[in-house]
């Protein structure tokens, strides 16, 4: 079902653009990420908020099999034209039950720069949790509060939801959140912490964007955590 938080239409192509070369997606989170997830060959993976499919492709090309899941049709379709028959792909709101997945039925969980859109993040960890097996991990990157602060200004402490423009009049909603609040929220779900990182940019944007990179490892843009289900 289509989720009112997710990139639909014409917020969709521009963010599926964006995340496929863009220096803050392609060089700073989704190596994070994906290093954070490690081997994962062999492995059943959820990929929660998959958006036009990038981890996705990476996860399959590493040898997982991969469920991904989309709140946005456009997305969804982006995805689909990124993996063929290589994953199943889904159109999913995630503020709602992951009702197609049976409990204790993936051995790892993915949700990159998702967790800051949606309404009911306890039901959402909850859910991740529940379809996580006995030992499964769960890696979660979301936007640095830092970053967010610098960005908005105001208090640091404020939790409003907040508008950031993307492009062409298009803006991306999300609500801020303390680092405090992040950590207890995931800590709450019955999740252990076992890493957190503050990605930086990786060497290879340097050739590419000098400029961005330079301001990608000056300053912190996610936060990114590797927990594991006990």
């Amino acid at each position: 079902m289509p989720a009112a938080h997710a990139y639909h239409d014409q917020a969709g192509d521009v963010f599926a653009a964006h995340a496929a070369e863009g220096p803050h997606n392609a060089y700073t989170d989704r190596p994070a990420v994906l290093a954070l997830a490690g081997d994962v060959a062999a492995l059943r993976i959820l990929d929660a908020g998959c958006g036009a499919g990038h981890h996705a492709a990476e996860l399959v090309g590493r040898g997982a099999e991969v469920v991904a899941v989309d709140g946005s049709a456009t997305l969804a379709g982006h995805a689909r034209a990124l993996l063929g028959e290589r994953a199943e792909v889904r159109q999913h709101d995630l503020d709602t039950p992951l009702e197609f997945a049976a409990d204790a039925s993936f051995d790892g969980v993915v949700c990159a720069l998702v967790l800051h859109h949606l309404t009911d993040r306890a039901r959402f960890l909850g859910e991740v949790r529940r379809v996580l097996r006995p030992g499964g991990w769960f890696v979660l990157s979301t936007t640095h509060p830092v970053s967010d602060w610098r960005y908005f200004g105001g208090s640091y402490f404020d939790e409003s939801w907040v508008e950031m423009p993307m492009a062409d009049g298009i803006s991306m909603r999300f609500q801020r959140m303390t680092l405090e609040s992040l950590m207890t929220e995931v800590l709450a779900a019955g999740f252990v912490l076992e890493r957190l990182v503050e990605p930086k940019a990786v060497e290879a944007l340097r050739a590419v964007n000098p400029e961005r990179y330079e301001r990608l490892t000056d300053r912190p843009s996610f936060v990114a955590l590797r927990l594991r289900r006990p």
